[in-house]
């Protein structure tokens, strides 16, 4: 059946929609495919059948009731998602999803079943509640330039949002990371692991995880919609920073930190010495945060945010930097400082500007510099790093990195290692399993270099038994995928099946 890519429910069609319409509202031709005809594709099944271990290190299948549940779920909450975002109501979902030809309200039909009606409507009121959440933080894209335009918007929202405190600086560079992913995905969706991240950013994993619980998350700017297992790394979406009830993502590193304003009673200023708006070039600080230069006990993120203020606004005195930039007074001061000794920066009388060379090799292009300047070039970023002894902090970071996939990796294979199918014979009427020997109980010699297992009687390798590299974890076929202690269990049993048939 062909559908075009709209379809106007306001003219019912039997063939589509069996006279379950939304009013004047319209659905794209995947609401309906997935309506009608249920998830085909098996877009939703990915993750559905399996999850994390209590470990959380390992991937375990659920069971097929379980699996199926999720699955319906998903597509459930995709139809809600639909029509919220056409305008629909509850009362219109619950009849796409009771009806009984469509396949899509397989799943509520099933909770109505078992658990009667009551149960299957408090449901769908869940989903629906979670879909209008999700749709009201959410903008439909429908090109990539739409996409792009979003990004674009998302990215000038960061540069004028003020980041104060160390943390809020932090939870910019972690932000901006995730913006270079999204544009390289070309949308607010997109796939990172944590510690592709902060290799990006360049800060620690316990740092990233820090700002995203704080600040990120609780601001609306950063969601994950599904963590990383395996070889895949998490599902994030951007969002942009205005859910209800949080003010602004900029939170303090402190919750009393000395830029509070002073007692009003005391006749003193009372507002924070930080504007309420900012005006950086977050291009600049993405090629400048994975340095050594920037991390945390050498120039760190509020150089960062005044190289890039500067970058965008040269020649701006202290006062107009602690507005751009959201930094405190006291250390900007102490930021400029540090940078002019660098000869990163230089200073004309009480405004501040980049040094001609300030950021070479990092295809930056500066302003035009005024040719009275005769400041000398600026040090080389390693020399830099060197001095304050962060030289080597990205390249350890990155290696960790690269051990801990490796390790991962490496447990990965080994729980995905399976011994060929085990000998069943049929007596009386009933299956029984043939017992072999548990790989821990394999002499030594028995072992072949690549993993199979000698026979005793040829000296050849056997092909119907194979030892796991840790010696003892043995999967009896590929869907069987129990603990050590849960194997050697049911080699017991095996045993004493096997002995009594004998």
């Amino acid at each position: 059946m062909t559908h075009n890519t709209h379809h106007d429910l306001s003219r019912p069609n039997a063939s589509q929609f069996n006279g379950v319409v939304l009013g004047y509202a319209q659905l794209p031709s995947a609401a309906t495919d997935l309506i009608l005809l249920g998830d085909l594709t098996g877009r939703y099944a990915t993750g559905s059948y399996s999850r994390l271990s209590s470990d959380g290190r390992t991937v375990i299948p659920r069971g097929d009731r379980q699996g199926a549940a999720e699955h319906g779920h998903r597509i459930t909450a995709a139809i809600a998602c639909h029509v919220a975002r056409a305008g629909g109501s509850i009362d219109q979902l619950t009849q796409l999803l009771l009806h009984p030809e469509h396949e899509g309200g397989r799943h509520t039909r099933s909770i109505a079943l078992r658990s009667g009606q009551t149960r299957a409507l408090d449901y769908i009121r869940r989903v629906w509640n979670s879909a209008s959440k999700t749709i009201s933080t959410t903008i439909a894209l429908s090109s990539r330039h739409d996409a792009y335009e979003v990004l674009a918007a998302l990215r000038d929202r960061i540069e004028t949002t003020p980041w104060r405190g160390e943390r809020g600086r932090t939870a910019l560079r972690v932000l901006r990371a995730h913006l270079n992913f999204a544009e390289t995905a070309g949308g607010p969706l997109h796939h990172a692991s944590e510690r592709q991240t902060a290799e990006e950013a360049g800060v620690s994993r316990t740092t990233l995880r820090v700002v995203y619980e704080t600040i990120l998350k609780p601001g609306g700017w950063l969601r994950r919609l599904r963590v990383g297992h395996g070889r895949e790394g998490s599902t994030w979406y951007l969002g942009n920073g205005n859910i209800a009830g949080h003010g602004g993502p900029a939170l303090l590193s402190r919750f009393r930190s000395t830029q509070f304003p002073p007692d009003p009673a005391l006749g003193e200023w009372t507002t924070s010495e930080t504007a309420t708006t900012a005006d950086i070039d977050s291009t600049v600080l993405s090629r400048l945060m994975g340095h050594d230069a920037f991390a945390h006990h050498a120039l760190g993120s509020a150089a960062l945010v005044i190289i890039s203020a500067l970058h965008v606004h040269p020649n701006q005195t202290v006062i107009e930097l602690v507005g751009t930039t959201s930094v405190s007074r006291a250390t900007t001061y102490r930021t400029l400082k540090r940078l002019a000794d660098h000869g990163l920066i230089q200073h004309t009388g009480e405004t501040w500007t980049l040094a001609p060379r300030a950021l070479e090799g990092f295809g930056i292009r500066l302003p035009d510099a005024d040719n009275d300047h005769t400041a000398a070039p600026a040090q080389g970023w390693t020399k830099v790093a060197k001095q304050h002894g962060t030289w080597g902090i990205a390249a350890r970071r990155k290696a960790l990195h690269t051990a801990e996939r490796a390790a991962y990796q490496e447990a990965l294979d080994r729980f995905a290692e399976h011994r060929s199918r085990a000998v069943v014979i049929v007596r009386d009427g009933r299956q029984v399993l043939v017992p072999v020997p548990r790989p821990d109980e394999i002499p030594p010699t028995w072992h072949a270099p690549d993993g199979r297992v000698l026979d005793p009687a040829t000296g050849r390798p056997a092909a119907d038994w194979r030892v796991a590299t840790d010696g003892r974890l043995i999967l009896i076929t590929p869907s069987d995928q129990r603990s050590y202690d849960e194997l050697a269990a049911a080699h017991a049993e095996a045993l004493s099946e096997w002995e009594s048939v004998a």
